[in-house]
């Protein structure tokens, strides 16, 4: 039976695949106390114990505001990390697949990003998730699925979640609308994660770097109309009755944030034959499941 290690357990994505991936083979997760990402040694230790014959990275830092007065952590982390992974899994022949983001582009792209477009991140986080990227490489078998604006009903904080808790109480919000992407479920990754993960044991062209995100694109203003208006009609409490547009520059924040997050999924939809759904519908799907 194929033998999964599993990072991240705890985080929006890990949690979703810690499901998923049991349609493949026997998962075994682990979370922050048993595999330090600031210890790579003891990454690799654990890794030749268990010999698993894939690793699914989805443990990360994620902090993106923090990153730039944490850099040192932000590198150990998503750069330092991954890199080690990566000789573990080529030292044993595991596939080592590794989940990255749009903050390796600068946005400013105008049409979606492809996964040969050049990388230019803007700040800390962006830059310590690339590194992890070229470390990532070292092991032959690996596949990197970049995605962004991630959301889900499990793990801490997201753009939903705090959307929903603001709008519980207050009647006005202001939001960025000059910043645009595709919001991305983390159960629809997940799902992708496992469709790649299969194929992989059975394909060896199944390499490299992928883009997955839901599709259709919208600012974040958008989302936030579209998250109330959904939310509304599946009964959540909500006081809000406006949600205001405003630009990058009414909203400063430590970390600059690419203004064009589009990913293109032409390669993931050409490999897995399946076209990702629309944001609008998982987005509903997943306030629905939250609702429960």
């Amino acid at each position: 039976m194929t033998k999964i290690l599993l990072t991240g357990i705890t985080g929006q994505v890990g949690q979703e695949l810690e499901q998923t991936l049991t349609s493949v083979g026997e998962v075994i997760g682990v979370s922050r106390q048993e595999f330090d990402l600031s210890q790579p040694a003891q990454i690799k230790q654990k890794i030749a114990e268990i010999k698993p014959n894939v690793i699914v990275n989805a443990a990360a830092y994620t902090a993106v505001d923090k990153s730039e007065s944490e850099a040192e952590l932000a590198m150990a982390i998503n750069g330092n990390a991954p890199k080690a992974i990566a000789q573990a899994a080529q030292d044993i022949g595991a596939t080592l697949l590794h989940i990255s983001t749009d903050y390796v582009f600068n946005g400013q792209n105008h049409t979606p990003y492809l996964e040969t477009d050049k990388t230019d991140p803007l700040g800390v986080y962006g830059k310590s998730k690339l590194s992890g990227e070229i470390g990532v490489r070292d092991c032959d078998r690996h596949i990197i699925l970049r995605t962004a604006w991630v959301y889900g009903s499990k793990g801490h904080n997201n753009f939903v979640k705090t959307m929903l808790r603001l709008g519980k109480d207050r009647e006005e919000l202001k939001v960025v609308a000059d910043q645009v992407g595709s919001p991305s479920w983390s159960y629809d990754i997940a799902l992708t994660i496992t469709q790649l993960v299969d194929k992989s044991l059975n394909d060896s062209n199944i390499r490299g770097t992928y883009h997955y995100t839901n599709s259709g694109v919208c600012s974040w203003y958008d989302f936030a109309v579209a998250i109330f208006a959904e939310a509304k009609q599946l009964g959540f409490p909500l006081a809000i009755e406006r949600v205001l547009p405003i630009t990058t520059a009414d909203y400063p924040t430590p970390t600059q944030r690419p203004a064009y997050s589009v990913l293109s999924k032409v390669k993931i939809t050409k490999t897995l034959g399946v076209y990702p759904p629309h944001w609008r519908e998982s987005l509903r799907k997943m306030l629905t499941e939250l609702r429960g």
